[in-house]
């Protein structure tokens, strides 16, 4: 197999991966975190998804709904600020040529990265947005951020676009992933290398 396209900076292929894992963590998260009943008993200590790994103890008792929603809003925050350093990269950057595609999948893997970008923005924004309008504002791992304004028409409108949002985010890295695994696999381009933590 042979890769005619250079590989992307360290910078770039890092912020790609911690990008990457952070949205899977958070969309799986989000899904958790939503079959969780409302309400519930309160507790300080909580052993991370009963997995068994790792135990969490607050400084005051909160319901498991609660917990895990505080959780996904700090990590969203985390993850935002490495959106915004990978965007900032990808401007100041310019990414390696790929000249081993067809045209037409260089036009399509260019609107699909386009895409995951506006969306990579969208997502954490509606979701800030809707703990803004919220009750309970934002608290990056239990520091104050942000108060919650307490408007309930519009937190509703933001929870909306958040969902829709992680619904296109779930099909776009789909077809990434698909997009990847068939030059990596069936035309035998290699192109994964490029993204690789490894060379």
């Amino acid at each position: 197999m042979h890769n005619p396209d250079s590989r992307y900076t360290k910078v770039a292929i890092w912020l790609h991966w911690l990008v990457a894992i952070g949205i899977v963590a958070l969309l799986a998260l989000g899904w958790y975190m939503n079959e969780l009943p409302k309400g519930g008993a309160k507790v300080a200590s909580f052993d991370l998804f009963d997995l068994g790994v790792y135990t969490i103890t607050l400084s005051e008792a909160v319901s498991p709904r609660t917990f895990y929603f505080n959780l996904h809003k700090s990590i969203g925050l985390t993850v935002f600020f490495l959106i915004a350093l990978r965007v900032y990269w990808r401007f100041t950057h310019r990414p390696p040529a790929l000249t081993s595609v067809k045209p037409w999948e260089r036009i399509l893997a260019h609107g699909t990265h386009h895409l995951l970008y506006v969306l990579m923005i969208v997502m954490p924004l509606t979701g800030l947005l809707t703990t803004l309008y919220s009750k309970y504002g934002l608290s990056w791992f239990s520091i104050p951020v942000l108060p919650g304004l307490d408007e309930p028409a519009l937190r509703d409108i933001f929870v909306e676009a958040h969902e829709v949002t992680a619904i296109l985010l779930i099909i776009l890295i789909s077809l990434h992933i698909l997009g990847a695994l068939k030059h990596q696999w069936i035309d035998r381009k290699d192109i994964m290398k490029r993204m690789s933590l490894f060379k």
